[in-house]
């Protein structure tokens, strides 16, 4: 044990993984719906590891902290600064004003609680579930002229806080928005059934409008038939075998054929098919399987279906195409032969209905042959194709501009005021990400390295945090007091019941939508699985977006000021 202790101490790499690896083990455990999480899992292991008393540099967390917020401004700065702007100002205005209630509620429970600087930032970090306002506040109490002994206790009580607070901020929220929340919009079979509305008038179009599109979406598959069916007593061209299709109400293509025993790819559109041809069709799973009553029993030619398909995301950036909806975007000629099989905003997935409107900077991810997919993708935007490398120089120099101009200090009546490190971290991820989503060609940072960026930056800023406060952990919950914990239900509960209410009455939202926005506010992801979960719609996802990118950006921002007024 003595050995294991000077190695710990000498090498505080080791237990730094130890905590990473146990916390994210036990992030995953789950008792009905019921689970720390990942960020609080690896903050108490932390804690309870660090009772060996190991010393870790300050630089170590500072690193991987400006990672993490450089992370998340470039997933949501494209959503941010195009919100400012489009069709989503409303939402927008809604995020805002729900994050001044998330800080004026948080800040009045704090001065009436009479907590101090680190108190009241952890507070608003576990109570409001914004895990990034524990380093926030942390580099902010630095900056502070009081002593250094007031610093390092504040600085202490923070994460101290923020586990107390933190799961009835998760748990609670999900409870409320998903349960409270419908009930306050008139129950939830009302909800559910305006929502059922919402969904068949958003996807009520014309006959080119591929009616799949409304729960989860399936892939997209190629299957081929035998033309026996007295449709084809007379030849048919390739064009009059679509415009049938259409009649039905389905988006079905014909990709390929065999006409006596010679394959052609890609056939024109007056190509004849006669009884005895094969043809391949390529749609929706369950539209293609039910062409066999019109078309021809199914074969299995194992040669006629062996051919490259492309499915690729395609960020939109043609300005031609911001602002139009998902049928306009089916209608182009250049997406003949092309299946939508997802669209996501912002990280988020949301629901491709007929009338979902798009946005420069949406990936919409196409399936098809290679070349029509490749002519696709230029009339949309970029071809977002996967690939494994990052552009390091932008992450580099974008965190370095970023953490200089957060550095710098100004004073307001002899107050220190700045935006600290970390602060400006986050800024220039907002504008890098924004900058990326404008010109596509550089700045490539793949989902899994944002992932990892995000994930292992702030958790490995948590896991420092868990290890360097142990030795005080449980005198500053003794300090903070037990109603430290009644103080999180009052922050968390009252901005949520505030803003249900307030999307109903003043902004007039969508009962479903509504739930999204508050959901997104408050950057809460678990809130917003529950809702969809409940309601039985991903409607939700619509309202979740653009307030997340502005709730995320502001909550975080906050935490400077929270932390600045209650010192």
């Amino acid at each position: 044990m003595d050995w294991l202790l000077e190695t710990f101490r000498n090498y505080p790499s080791i237990p730094i993984f130890l905590t990473l690896g146990i916390g994210f083990w036990v992030g995953k455990l789950k008792y009905k719906t019921f689970s720390l999480g990942t960020v609080t899992s690896v903050l108490l292991v932390g804690v309870l590891v660090g009772q060996m008393d190991i010393p870790i540099p300050g630089p170590v967390k500072s690193v991987f902290f400006l990672l993490f917020l450089f992370a998340i401004g470039y997933s949501v700065g494209p959503q941010f600064f195009r919100a400012m702007k489009g069709s989503g100002i409303k939402q927008v205005i809604f995020a805002v004003v729900m994050c001044v209630i998330c800080f004026a509620v948080t800040v009045g429970v704090a001065m009436c609680f009479g907590y101090n600087a680190g108190e009241a930032a952890g507070l608003f970090a576990g109570a409001q579930t914004i895990s990034a306002v524990i380093g926030v506040g942390d580099d902010t109490i630095r900056t502070l002229s009081a002593s250094q002994a007031d610093k390092q206790n504040w600085m202490d009580l923070i994460p101290v806080c923020y586990a107390v607070t933190y799961i009835f901020g998760t748990i609670g929220s999900a409870y409320i928005l998903s349960i409270i929340g419908p009930a306050m919009l008139g129950g939830l079979k009302k909800v559910k059934q305006q929502t059922a509305e919402l969904e068949k008038e958003m996807n009520d179009s014309s006959v080119t409008s591929d009616p799949a599109y409304i729960n989860a979406l399936r892939p997209v598959v190629f299957r081929a038939y035998r033309a026996d069916s007295d449709f084809f007593a007379t030849p048919r061209t390739i064009d009059e075998i679509e415009e049938n299709i259409v009649k039905l109400g389905r988006r079905i293509f014909v990709d390929r054929v065999r006409q006596g025993g010679k394959i052609i790819d890609s056939p024109a559109g007056s190509t004849t098919i006669s009884k005895g041809d094969e043809i391949v069709l390529s749609g929706r799973r369950e539209f293609v399987i039910q062409d066999e009553s019109w078309i021809g029993p199914e074969v299995a030619d194992a040669e006629l279906l062996s051919f490259a398909v492309e499915k690729i995301p395609v960020m939109i950036a043609n300005k031609d195409i911001s602002h139009r909806t998902v049928d306009d975007l089916r209608r182009l000629p250049a997406m003949q032969g092309v299946a939508i099989a997802s669209l996501s905003r912002g990280g988020q997935s949301i629901p491709v209905l007929s009338k979902t409107e798009l946005i420069c900077g949406d990936l919409v991810t196409i399936a098809g042959l290679k070349n029509e997919v490749d002519a696709a993708a230029k009339a949309i935007g970029y071809a977002d194709r996967p690939t494994k490398s990052t552009d390091m120089v932008f992450v580099g120099l974008g965190i370095f501009i970023g953490a200089l101009i957060g550095a710098i200090t100004i004073h307001l009546g002899g107050i220190p005021v700045s935006l600290s490190t970390s602060g400006g971290a986050l800024i220039a991820g907002l504008v890098m990400g924004w900058l990326r989503s404008k010109h596509p060609t550089f700045g490539r940072i793949p989902d899994s390295s944002v992932w990892l960026l995000n994930n292992l930056g702030l958790n490995m800023f948590i896991a420092v945090i868990g290890i360097t406060s142990a030795p005080t952990f449980v005198s500053g919950i003794r300090e903070a007091g037990w109603m430290l914990f009644v103080a999180g239900i009052i922050a968390t509960s009252l901005p949520l019941i505030i803003g249900i209410w307030m999307g109903a009455r003043i902004f007039k939202f969508h009962p479903a939508v509504n739930l999204g926005c508050v959901a997104g506010s408050r950057v809460t992801t678990a809130s917003l699985g529950a809702i969809q979960d409940t309601i039985g719609s991903s409607i939700p996802a619509l309202g979740y977006t653009i307030t997340y990118a502005i709730g995320n950006t502001v909550l975080i921002l906050m935490g400077v000021a929270i932390t600045l007024i209650c010192a």
